[in-house]
């Protein structure tokens, strides 16, 4: 059945944060298995435009996930705001090191605390560098796995 394109979107956060989700493909099939007729490119643009992300977990396996809304920023605009300002990210410890533009570490940390990430215990910024604190060293390690692959490296 088609369904109005908000239904199709609240739907799919529904299932995103209910099920452990990690191809489009997956996404589609299980919208399909609720009745709607959804194409693959529908979903890869919803995904988009509803800010979710693919996480990586500490088995290396990977999930959507929903970055939340803070205040009026749309998520897409929060992500844009920190991949645009990453240069660098890597795991010490159960520490994320992460290297920004100049002047632009505090923001990247605002974007980072806004999207509300598995694993994230706190954030740190200075100038150019952002530390953020996980409870483990393979929490770290996804975190770090997953920042990169939402800044497309």
């Amino acid at each position: 059945m088609k369904m109005a394109k908000n239904d199709r979107q609240e739907l799919i956060l529904r299932l995103i944060r209910e099920h452990d989700i990690s191809t489009q493909d997956e996404l589609t099939n299980l919208l399909k298995s609720h009745g709607m007729e959804v194409t693959q490119a529908t979903c890869s643009r919803d995904i988009k435009e509803l800010g979710i992300i693919k996480v990586i977990l500490p088995n290396n396996q990977s999930k959507y996930a929903v970055l939340d809304k803070t205040g009026d920023v749309a998520p897409g605009r929060l992500l844009a705001v920190f991949t645009n300002s990453l240069l660098s990210c890597r795991n010490a410890m159960n520490m994320v090191v992460i290297k920004t533009l100049p002047g632009m570490a505090q923001a990247a940390a605002s974007a980072l605390d806004s999207m509300h990430l598995q694993y994230v215990i706190g954030t740190i910024a200075g100038d150019d560098t952002v530390f953020v604190a996980t409870g483990s060293i393979e929490e770290a390690t996804a975190l770090a796995a997953t920042i990169l692959d939402m800044a497309g490296s």
